[in-house]
């Protein structure tokens, strides 16, 4: 679900709410072709791709919806070779984007860690995959598992991610990609957006069955614009997008990210009550998993958190146990502030 935005942006979206740059208008009561608005559409467009370091060669789609829509439009979309996809299955949200593929492609999951509990991101032979395979998709960071990918894979097919829970967290070769999408709202805005980003080549003719509003190329002719967007949510990504440029880019909020979650990591590794869940080679910048062994001492652990003004803790309800999900917009003293209770807890409830 949604996440923390920075405070400046927020306090700019106040701002913003009642009368926009002195307009007498508010910024969701604009026309999407109005000049103004198309000032902002434009501006989103150039910031994301000076932060992903990309160039014309690449379009930048703002859509409707979250990154689940796409779980569709990618395999409608991608230019047909053999009418085969592949998958790695590394999570619940990369399993959904499989089984969706599955309506229109003949799909291979590569490599799973499901039997594992998908406690960490499974490899597989890049020398061995199906060379005529359409795209292989991958899930850059599993949001529910705490678990991503320590590094792109190389292949000689497409590739297609899924990077809703860590785009512009790390940096990240974007010409390894035929597309990446994103869901908004972890790293870039509010709910109800997706940020697709496809090399040019890629947006072709759809497959004939391909719902108008899910078809790449009728929404890159019309940037985005083939009926009203989400002109709000647009708005919002771009005052993240200049709040990131500000403080250095990506290369910079990496610095940040490896930082917070070291803080949170090192305690639980030297916890003698709490423990991890991922495995460590591959844990998440973005979501720290964590259990104390005892689920009754889990959901206390959940209830005095957030009397305590730390919420959101509670695991996701298919997996139970915490998480702490640190995205960007998380400051520093979040994440200490978390570890401190961390350590109270830990002390009140027989540890050392």
């Amino acid at each position: 679900g949604p996440s923390t935005l920075p405070v400046k942006v927020l306090e700019q979206v106040q701002k913003d709410f009642v009368c926009y740059k002195s307009t007498g208008m508010s910024v969701i009561e604009m026309s999407h072709r109005s000049g103004m608005f198309l000032e902002i559409y434009n501006s989103a467009v150039t910031n994301l791709k000076t932060l992903l370091n990309i160039g014309d060669d690449y379009s930048v789609l703002f859509l409707h919806g979250g990154a689940t829509q796409q779980f569709s439009a990618v395999p409608l979309n991608m230019p047909i070779k053999s009418g085969k996809a592949l998958y790695v299955d590394s999570g619940s949200f990369a399993a959904k984007a499989a089984k969706e593929a599955k309506k229109y492609k003949e799909v291979e999951i590569i490599a799973s860690s499901k039997n594992d509990n998908y406690t960490y991101v499974p490899k597989f032979d890049v020398d061995s995959i199906d060379k005529n395979a359409d795209y292989l998709h991958i899930t850059t960071n599993n949001t529910i598992y705490g678990t991503k990918y320590t590094s792109i894979p190389e292949i000689s097919i497409p590739l297609v991610a899924d990077a809703s829970s860590n785009i512009l967290s790390e940096n990240y070769d974007i010409s390894k990609f035929a597309a990446i999408y994103a869901g908004a709202q972890k790293n870039i805005g509010p709910s109800g957006l997706c940020v697709l980003v496809a090399k040019k080549e890629y947006i072709v003719e759809p497959m004939s069955n391909c719902p108008i509003l899910q078809s790449w190329k009728i929404q890159d002719e019309n940037e985005s614009m083939y009926n009203t967007p989400n002109t709000f949510g647009i708005y919002v990504a771009n005052l993240v997008f200049e709040n990131l440029l500000s403080i250095g880019g990506v290369t910079e909020i990496e610095k940040i990210n490896r930082y917070k979650a070291g803080l949170l990591y090192d305690f639980i590794d030297n916890s003698s009550l709490f423990k991890g869940t991922a495995n460590k080679e591959y844990r998440s910048l973005m979501n720290a998993t964590f259990v104390t062994g005892d689920e009754n001492l889990d959901k206390e652990f959940v209830s005095q958190a957030a009397k305590a003004g730390l919420v959101n803790l509670k695991g996701h309800r298919s997996v139970g146990g915490m998480r702490a999900s640190i995205y960007n917009a998380m400051p520093v003293e979040g994440v200490e502030a978390l570890v401190d209770f961390m350590k109270k807890f830990e002390l009140e409830n027989g540890g050392k």
